[in-house]
Order: structure tokens, then sequence, then C-alpha cells
């Protein structure tokens, strides 16, 4: 199953929307703590609404354990997306069960996050942007993912 782990989370409307979409594309969700927010927040339920019934949620104390949880050994890879990586997600070949890591959205990629990725990916922008909305980046890395790895 691919999944989405989101790194030290800090604003929780984005958190909801990530959940949402995971539910909706049939992704689990991997939260890797400290969250800068209670994971039970009424703006995160406000913006997953009931969808987060349909999703399988685990949060990890850190890294290291989440890679423990999925090590590389079944071909699960860490995927990490960020403005730094050097190859495109559309020339990048998913597998039904990457984990597409998705960092803090208020601060630059951290070197922790690049040292722990089996890869790093960019979603293509024009010259002179920055960023996506971590939120908006999710869902169109997801949603290629999904579109190379189709839910049964």
């Amino acid at each position: 199953m691919l999944r989405l782990a989101l790194y030290q989370p800090d604003i929780p409307q984005n958190t909801g929307a990530m959940i949402r979409l995971a539910a909706c594309l049939g992704a689990g969700v991997e939260i890797i703590e400290p969250c800068g927010f209670i994971l039970d927040d009424a703006r995160i339920r406000r913006v997953h609404m009931d969808y987060i019934d349909l999703v399988k949620i685990t949060r990890h104390a850190g890294l290291a354990e989440l890679r423990a949880a999925y090590p590389n050994i079944n071909g699960a890879r860490h995927v990490l997306l960020a403005p730094q990586g050097e190859v495109s997600i559309y020339d990048f070949t998913f597998r039904a069960d990457d984990i597409l890591i998705m960092g803090p959205e208020s601060k630059t990629t951290l070197p922790e996050l690049i040292a722990h990725a089996d890869v790093v990916l960019r979603i293509p922008m024009i010259a002179g942007a920055r960023s996506l909305n971590v939120a908006s980046a999710a869902a169109i890395a997801l949603g290629e993912a999904r579109r190379q790895c189709p839910v049964d």
C-alpha cells in the first residue's frame, strides 16, 4: 500500500487535507512526531471530516522508528518530496509500497530528511517559484504515484 508520511507537521489544516487525500486515494498515513498541534484538533477535523474513518494512521516517534516499521527489504522506498530533488516525479517509477515523505510546512527541507530518504524527488515548477503548499505537493505526488500504481 502506498503511504503518505508527514514529518513533524505543524499546520493542522494541511494535515487534515492530507489525511483526506490519503483516504480518497487509498493510501496509509504515517505521522512522524512531534506534531506542532494536538492530533484531535478541531481544525484537522474540520478539513478531513469523516474521511479519517477510511484511512489507517500510524504514529512514529521519529525517522528511525519509521525506518524500522518499513525497512527497504521488500522494496518499500522512503521517497522524499523536496525542491532539492534532482529527479522529477514524472521521470520516476513509483512502486505500490513506496512511502512518500512530506517535510514540515514551516521549515525548509531538513538535512535529516535528505539523509533518511532512499530517493529525493521534486515537482517541476516555473523558474522563480520556491515551493508549493505541502498539501498541494502531496496531492500532485500521490496522484502521480496512484496513476502509476492504481488501486486494485
